[in-house]
């Protein structure tokens, strides 16, 4: 699993105490840490994706 998915289940997690137990706080902490793993997959993806195209210059080049 990785740490971004890791970090989606973990604020999933803390989400779904925190509304059973009616903590706020901790409801909120775990939306946070959803909505923060997901951002660093979205860069992640996006920084593939950018090298992925980089590469493909520089193969283009060389022909």
């Amino acid at each position: 699993m990785s740490e971004e998915k890791f970090e989606q289940a973990k604020g999933n997690i803390k989400e779904t105490i925190g509304d059973a137990t009616d903590n706020k706080d901790l409801k909120a902490e775990g939306k946070g840490d959803k909505a923060s793993g997901k951002a660093k997959e979205v860069v992640d993806d996006v920084k593939e994706k950018a090298n992925d195209l980089i590469d493909k210059v520089k193969g283009d080049k060389n022909k």
